[in-house]
């Protein structure tokens, strides 16, 4: 990095924080003071400025406030008062943003339910929420009637945006009036009670279901707004889900609590990206890293340059493709941040310093208290020294990051709230991690700080492996098999083989157009892992199962391991190290099971 660079990125980082925390501070100084609050102001300011915007629909900031004010008075009208949990059930569009804002004004605590969810996982979000009633969007009704015989007893039903057996929330919404809440009907809030449920993606399990304060919801979404330096003539383009905090809360709220414009797509789609960013005069997008490799996939469009993008902002966008994606692109400025829904570790790369999640300046270190601490992969756990404490791990030494939890106005940025679940909350804190009494956020994840202070993502404590006594990174493995030829997509995680100790490597792949060959793979790999990271099996799959947050699933995949009935899929595999790649059958698979065959 040139020093004009580093000039440059040093005062963004400056800038960058100090908005930030202009934007924060006030809101602990207000602590009755809610998003519904501020939005109220901003209707004032900005009345005609257009907030929500879906195809044809547009919200102005007169008519999201006036809606919201619907929502609070008729939940009120139905028992909904201070902490009651209200489950919203519903595709991304501006009713969505409308109906929580409104709900908590009521003083309601909004569970935002999964829409890629049916069956036993959708039954679990609602049974750990317990919600007193269900808005449910007429596009998520045949979701719903796979857990309804489920849920006992069945919360009150309200259908929004279509026809149904159902109570028609429409008709409830026109029954009210849209005039403010007086002081006599505002519940009893405070920035510390909780305002939503957003739940874990539930990639290797069971999604949990994280508590999120009104302290939080206003601190993601000004914050992040202030990283940008968002304008109220900037237009926020999100195409992520708004049941989870990077596209509703992170995303809507860059622009919104600004008086820009949020642009809402139904869903991401590679081939209408570039197009829309032109039609609606986007200025910012949300990405996650999977998104930047579908648009970079996709065949080149005449669009695709010709935006007023002047940032994008998001989590996950690899090493590998950072520079092809933003150099074809023409995007001026990318933002790689990191940080969880329920986590209190936020680091930004301000400098776009290529493959960093970001650094802490020494002169914000009182203010970001984050650590990166050995770990032992044998335990699970983080490795204590003979003192009982955790230890520290030296520059580009691999380790889990952890964030001091801490209250008070010194540190708006170190709160933890918890889950729904009180022993999924105890499971994530480290007690006694440098002193007696102190207590840490876990957020599962390995990563490394260089010399300079650059933290690295390196893999989820879930994802990685062993194999020959060695540690796998599942991140590492997928994005050497990603630059294979004919790889359009791939997912790295570790099989159980009977008669050996840890798990072998293996991918699911899908394929580009042109297909692949798997002559040339095992010399690819060969030049680029070590024996021990390099996959023994392969599925090839025609398309990876994903979360709706772009977030690869393994848990399908680890259950079929290397069978290759299990899913009825081409299995490839590779005996020994560095040796050619056979198709799997059903009888080598039963001889590598009973131990006939070794790896």
């Amino acid at each position: 990095m040139s020093i004009f660079a580093r000039i440059t990125g040093e005062w963004r980082s400056v800038t960058g924080t100090v908005r930030m925390f202009m934007r924060l501070i006030p809101i602990l100084k207000r602590p009755r003071r809610m998003l519904g609050d501020q939005i109220a102001d901003l209707a004032r300011r900005h009345g005609t400025n257009e907030a929500l915007i879906q195809g044809q629909t547009v919200l102005t900031f007169n008519d999201l406030d006036a809606r919201a004010n619907r929502y609070a008075r008729w939940a009120m009208a139905q028992g909904i008062g201070k902490g009651d949990v209200v489950a919203l059930h519903m595709g991304n569009r501006p009713e969505f943003m409308v109906a929580w804002i409104g709900l908590t004004r009521a003083g309601a605590v909004v569970a935002l339910i999964n829409t890629n969810q049916i069956g036993a996982s959708l039954a679990h979000s609602y049974k750990i929420v317990e919600p007193k009633l269900v808005i449910l969007g007429a596009e998520m009704a045949p979701a719903f009637e796979t857990v309804r015989s489920q849920l006992d007893p069945c919360p009150d039903i309200w259908i929004e945006g279509g026809a149904t057996s159902e109570s028609d929330l429409n008709a409830g919404l026109e029954a009210v009036t849209s005039t403010p809440l007086s002081e006599e009907e505002r519940p009893d809030l405070t920035i510390d009670d909780p305002c939503l449920y957003i739940f874990t993606s539930g990639t290797t399990g069971l999604p949990k279901a994280a508590t999120i304060s009104h302290y939080r919801v206003l601190a993601i979404m000004n914050g992040f707004s202030a990283v940008m330096g968002a304008r109220k003539t900037d237009r926020m383009y999100v195409t992520l889900p708004l049941y989870h905090s990077s596209g509703g809360l992170l995303a809507a709220g860059a622009a919104l609590t600004v008086g820009g414009t949020t642009i809402i797509r139904t869903q991401f789609s590679a081939s209408s990206f570039w197009s829309d960013c032109v039609k609606y005069e986007a200025t910012m997008f949300q990405y996650i890293g999977e998104l930047c490799r579908y648009l970079l996939n996709a065949p080149a469009s005449g669009h695709e340059r010709a935006h007023n993008i002047r940032l994008c902002c998001g989590n996950g966008l690899r090493p590998d493709i950072w520079e092809e994606f933003q150099r074809r692109f023409a995007l001026p400025r990318v933002i790689e941040f990191y940080g969880a829904t329920e986590g209190n570790v936020v680091l930004v790369n301000h400098e776009g310093k290529v493959g960093s999640v970001g650094r802490i300046p020494f002169w914000a270190k009182p203010l970001f208290h984050t650590e990166v601490v050995r770990f032992d992969m044998e335990t699970g756990e983080p490795a204590r020294g003979p003192d009982g404490h955790c230890q520290i791990c030296d520059p580009d030494e691999i380790g889990e990051v952890i964030g001091e939890v801490r209250t008070g106005t010194t540190a708006p940025t170190s709160r933890f709230d918890g889950y729904a679940d009180s022993r999924a909350t105890r499971s994530k804190v480290l007690q006694d991690v440098f002193t007696k009494g102190d207590a840490w956020f876990r957020t599962g994840d390995l990563m490394r700080r260089d010399r300079s202070g650059y933290f690295y993502f390196v893999d989820r404590i879930g994802d990685t492996f062993r194999w020959k006594g060695e540690n796998v990174s599942t991140t590492e493995v997928a994005e050497v098999l990603s630059g294979y030829p004919g790889v359009a997509h791939a997912n790295v995680y570790g099989v159980a083989v009977p008669g050996h100790d840890g798990r072998a490597g293996m991918a699911a792949i899908v394929p580009a157009d042109g297909g692949i060959e798997f002559a040339g793979l095992p010399e690819f790999l060969a030049q680029r892992l070590p024996a021990y990271a390099r996959p023994r099996f392969v599925r090839v799959l025609p398309q990876l199962e994903i979360t709706g947050t772009f977030k690869q699933s393994k848990v399908t995949l680890v259950t079929d391991g290397f069978d290759p009935v299990k899913g009825g899929d081409r299995v490839f595999f590779s005996q020994a190290d560095g040796g050619a790649f056979e198709t799997m059958t059903p009888e080598i698979c039963a001889d590598i099971g009973s131990g006939k065959v070794k790896l």
